[in-house]
């Protein structure tokens, strides 16, 4: 019988800690995704393939001249591969669908006001009170009055 409970505790016990990996794991998974998204929205995939076409570039042209001429000739612009026509056409792409937008964004938030409310001065007297400088000097009462104290 001990030995049934045992078990069963432990089946518990890898139960929870199943259930709070699988919970490690999705928010893991869920921070790798917002990130991916972020950076697709700000263009990054193309900057990484740009980057990968001149790697990849640079180790074509060093296996057939020197390094340095095999760097002036990845970045002159006259002798692009591949891939970089396909990170320009991209990039040309994705400008273009921006600029064609068919309607105009409306802000929602940030709708200025027509109408202005204009407040009504309205005078306000103060108070006068009767102070006197010879009453700064003074001290209080000792001892203190015993109406106030009961």
């Amino acid at each position: 019988m001990a030995h049934l409970l045992r078990k069963r505790e432990e089946a518990v016990i890898d139960f929870k800690i199943a259930k709070a990996s699988l919970a490690i794991v999705l928010r893991h998974l869920g921070r790798i995704v917002t990130i991916f998204a972020l950076c697709c929205a700000i263009g990054l995939q193309w900057i990484a393939l740009q980057s990968l076409a001149w790697t990849t570039m640079v180790i074509e042209y060093s296996k057939r001249a020197p390094l340095c001429q095999a760097v002036a000739q990845t970045f002159d612009g006259a002798h692009p591969c591949s891939l970089c026509d396909v990170v320009n056409k991209g990039k040309t792409s994705e400008r273009k669908s921006d600029l064609q937008s068919p309607a105009p964004k409306i802000d929602m938030i940030c709708v200025s006001r027509s109408g202005h409310l204009i407040r009504p001065l309205i005078p306000f007297k103060y108070t006068m009170r009767d102070f006197c400088s010879s009453q700064i000097g003074r001290s209080p009462p000792v001892p203190p009055p015993r109406s106030l104290l009961s």
